[in-house]
């Protein structure tokens, strides 16, 4: 008997509560402090509510990521400025990055700190999603920094990821997911696909730095973007990042697919170019959409994936996560914690038809 592994990308969407706090913690009406009460009240309801969906593997639903799931690193950093790279999606709204303004770089917190205050509410193993520094890289700015030198940037931003997954190993992390949200958009900026491959390689040097059998442990997600119902890259062609991405040196692949038109033609590609060392784990809920999905609709979507990628490299996921940026109220939570449960019931009733199929 098998099992299929399904797990949630991130994200879950702020309570109320939380949100007004972070509001007045941003205007200056309440300090560090005073926001922990909040952030560990949403923490805990959220570990739980993870729980009840039947999930195997858990996380604290970003709840601690203040501001979005690119820069909690950097938030409030005294060496960096707001106007940095802007992103913009199909719906017309743009997200800014923040620049760095001066040397050295260092994380002003790190993900692994997040898991140890969470860790106490969990009685499920837990998994940390974390930035990828390829991402973080877009904050030197193109023009450069006087007396800190882009290579000597990247050397701290290594050193500085480097340090972040081990602490969440360290922390008790089962998993650790690098989010790589902007490969696809990489080759919205660049058709050449150089942006792209030095994305690869960046990633790939943090990855290096790790043992075979960690890798195993580390994950990475791919997808369109996912902030107040669009996209950022879902005009780009599969094609055009799927053989780079499985250069990675990772174990998991996180890959959006519930959103995708021609899905068939997508499972071929990773069908043809995962390694055997690496599983996919197949997105199969569209998290830009409120509709929610039947189990029924999820075991058709694994069952399909099933007919090209071999079963001992399939896994599950939701297609992103469900709030990145923590003012996007598009989703609430009971329609996030309810897409989780369908995805976890409609891969059990899938490894259970695949089962039966297997012993026919």
């Amino acid at each position: 008997m098998f099992t299929i592994p399904t797990e949630a990308i991130g994200s879950i969407p702020r309570s109320n509560t939380l949100m007004a706090a972070q509001h007045r913690f941003d205007a200056g009406q309440l300090n560090a402090a005073q926001m922990e009460p909040f952030f560990d009240e949403a923490v805990r309801d959220t570990i739980a509510a993870l729980e009840a969906t039947g999930s195997t593997i858990i996380s604290d639903g970003e709840q601690r990521k203040a501001h979005s799931f690119a820069t909690y690193s950097v938030d409030n950093h005294a060496n960096f400025s707001p106007d940095g790279i802007v992103i913009p999606f199909q719906d017309g709204h743009i997200r800014q990055l923040p620049r760095l303004t001066a040397g050295p770089f260092r994380f002003a917190r790190y993900a692994y700190e997040s898991l140890a205050l969470a860790k106490p509410y969990a009685h499920l193993p837990m998994k940390q999603a974390i930035i990828s520094v390829s991402a973080m890289s877009l904050f030197y700015p193109p023009q450069g920094i006087a007396d800190y030198p882009r290579d000597a940037f990247i050397d701290d931003l290594l050193n500085e990821q480097e340090k972040e997954i081990r602490g969440c190993f360290a922390a008790g992390a089962e998993k650790v997911q690098i989010d790589f949200t902007e490969g696809r958009l990489s080759i919205k900026l660049d058709p050449t696909g150089g942006i792209l491959s030095s994305f690869i390689d960046l990633n790939n040097m943090v990855l290096s730095r790790f043992a075979p059998e960690e890798r195993q442990r580390i994950g990475v997600h791919t997808c369109p973007g996912a902030d107040h119902d669009s996209t950022h890259s879902a005009d780009v062609d599969y094609a055009e990042l799927l053989p780079s991405l499985f250069e990675l040196k990772a174990g998991s692949f996180y890959i959006a697919m519930a959103c995708e038109k021609d899905r068939v033609r997508v499972l071929k590609i990773i069908a043809r170019y995962i390694k055997p060392n690496q599983r996919a784990f197949i997105g199969v809920i569209d998290v830009n959409s409120n509709y929610i999905e039947t189990p029924e609709e999820v075991c058709q979507r694994i069952l399909e994936a099933a007919k090209y990628i071999p079963l001992a490299q399939l896994g599950t996921c939701d297609d992103c996560g469900y709030s990145p940026f923590c003012d996007d109220v598009s989703t609430t939570r009971e329609t996030a914690f309810a897409k989780i449960r369908a995805r976890v019931q409609g891969t059990a009733m899938a490894a259970s038809i695949l089962n039966e199929s297997a012993h026919a």
